[in-house]
């Protein structure tokens, strides 16, 4: 298992949970509201995450005012 920062670990904590009720689509802003960090914390560890989480598949979706992420349960 990989390990992560308590940042870290609260945002895929939140994505897992998320993901298993079906939603699929998040913004940084949204997490960071949800979890209590700014956007900017959580903005800079979802690439990271991307290539390092095993629990959940992070996808860098699409970019308008601010990047969408597509999380799915590995």
């Amino acid at each position: 298992m990989t390990d992560y920062s308590d940042e870290e670990q609260r945002i895929i904590s939140y994505l897992r949970e998320s993901a298993a009720r079906g939603e699929q689509y998040f913004r940084a802003k949204n997490i960071a509201d949800a979890i209590g960090l700014s956007s900017k914390q959580v903005g800079v560890r979802l690439p990271h995450l991307a290539e390092k989480a095993d629990e959940v598949d992070i996808e860098k979706w699409g970019r308008a005012r601010s990047t969408t992420w597509k999380v799915t349960i590995s």
